[in-house]
C-alpha cells in the first residue's frame, strides 16, 4: 500500500503540470483583455506600461515557467513562513490578482471559511444524512421508508438548487421572517446572540446543499447495498446464525461502502470550488463567487490558480478513494 501511495503521488507530479499547462494555454487562448475595463481617456501608451507592468508583454512560455515557480514554489514556502514565523519568502514574486491587487492566495485564504462553513458543512450533513437512509431503504426496499425516501431523493436530485433556494427565502425569510436572506460574510460569533444568528443565517444554504448532496449520495448507497444482500455470502452468513445486524451493519454495508467512497471522496474537492449557484443565490462569499467574479474581470491569474487547485483537489481525493478500497476490501492488492 505503502508503495502503491508514493507511486501514485509520483505520477501526480507530471499530472498537476500537464493540467497546469493545458489551463494555462486554455485561458491564453479565450477572449478578453484586462485591459478592457480601463477607462478610454486613459493614454495608450499608459496602457502599454500596464500590460507590461502585469507581465503581459513577456512571451507565453517565460510567463507559464514563471507561473509554475510562483506556485508551486513560492506559495508553499509563503504558506511556510505563515504558519512558522520564518522569512524564507522574503522578497519572492507572488501570484498577484489582477482584479484585487494582492496575492491570490490571500484572497482564496479569505474566502475558505466562508466556503468551508457553508457549503463543506452541507457535504458533512447531506453525507451524514445519505448513508442511513440508503442502509434503511435498500433492506426494507418498497416499504414506506423507501418510497417517502425515493420521492424525497428524487425532489432532492431533480430540483435544481437555485429553486430550493430562492422557494425558502420567499417562504422562510420574506413570509415568516424567520431566517436572514442574505449571508453575512462580515458576522462575528462573540456570543450566544452572534452565535444564534450565525446559525440562522446558515439554515438555508446547508439545506439546500444537503438535500442535494443527500439525494445523490442515498441513491448510490441503496444501490450498492441491494446488490450486495442478494450475494452468495450474505446467505452464508445468515446460515452460520450471526445475527441480521451483523450480517448487515458488518459485512453488507462494508463491501456496499466500496462505490459509495468513490462518490464521497469525489465529492469532496466540489466543497472546496464552492457551489456557485447557491452562493450567488444567498450571496455566500465563498471560493465559488471568487470565481464568478475573476472570470467576469479576466483576472487569469486568479482564474488560473483557482482552477488548478481544484484539479490538485481532485486528483488527492481520487488517490484517498484507492486507499480506501484496499482498507474496505482486503481482496484488492497494490503492491
Amino acid at each position: 500500500m505503502l508503495t502503491f501511495t508514493i507511486r501514485r503521488l509520483l505520477i501526480a507530479i507530471p499530472t498537476t503540470i500537464l493540467i497546469s499547462l493545458v489551463i494555462f494555454l486554455l485561458l491564453e487562448l479565450a477572449p478578453g483583455d484586462p485591459m478592457a475595463s480601463v477607462p478610454l481617456t486613459v493614454p495608450p501608451e499608459v496602457k502599454a506600461q500596464m500590460r507590461e507592468a502585469l507581465g503581459l508583454g513577456q512571451p507565453i512560455p517565460i510567463r507559464f515557467v514563471k507561473w509554475l515557480y510562483q506556485f508551486y514554489v513560492v506559495e508553499p514556502i509563503y504558506i511556510f513562513d505563515a504558519m512558522f514565523g520564518t522569512h524564507f519568502s522574503q522578497d519572492m514574486p507572488r501570484i498577484i490578482s489582477w482584479q484585487w491587487r494582492s496575492s491570490v492566495m490571500d484572497v482564496v485564504a479569505q474566502r475558505i471559511p466562508q466556503t468551508l462553513w457553508v457549503v463543506g458543512l452541507s457535504y458533512v450533513v447531506g453525507t451524514l444524512i445519505a448513508l442511513p437512509i440508503g442502509v434503511i431503504s435498500a433492506y426494507k426496499q418498497y416499504s414506506i421508508f423507501d418510497q417517502i425516501g425515493t420521492f424525497i431523493s428524487m425532489i432532492g436530485f431533480s430540483v435544481p438548487t437555485f429553486f430550493t433556494g430562492v422557494l425558502l427565502i420567499v417562504v422562510f425569510s420574506v413570509k415568516l421572517q424567520w431566517f436572514p436572506s442574505i449571508y453575512d460574510t462580515t458576522h462575528v460569533v462573540n456570543s450566544w446572540s452572534s452565535f444564534v444568528f450565525q446559525v440562522k443565517q446558515m439554515i438555508m444554504p446547508v439545506f439546500v446543499l444537503a438535500l442535494y448532496n443527500a439525494a445523490q449520495i442515498s441513491r448510490f448507497m441503496r444501490a450498492s447495498m441491494l446488490d450486495n444482500l442478494n450475494q452468495d455470502y450474505v446467505r452464508t452468513a445468515r446460515a452460520k446464525g450471526l445475527s441480521e445486524k451483523t450480517v448487515v451493519l458488518v459485512h453488507v454495508l462494508r463491501n456496499s461502502m466500496i462505490p459509495v467512497v468513490t462518490v464521497i471522496a469525489l465529492g469532496v474537492p466540489t466543497v472546496f470550488s464552492g457551489a456557485i449557484i447557491t452562493e450567488q443565490v444567498f450571496k455566500v462569499n465563498g471560493l465559488g463567487q471568487l470565481l464568478i467574479t475573476a472570470i467576469q474581470a479576466n483576472d487569469l491569474p486568479t482564474v488560473q490558480t483557482l482552477t488548478v487547485i481544484f484539479a490538485i483537489l481532485i486528483i488527492l481525493f481520487n488517490l484517498i478513494a484507492d486507499v480506501l478500497y484496499g482498507i474496505l476490501d482486503p481482496r484488492i492488492r497494490y503492491d
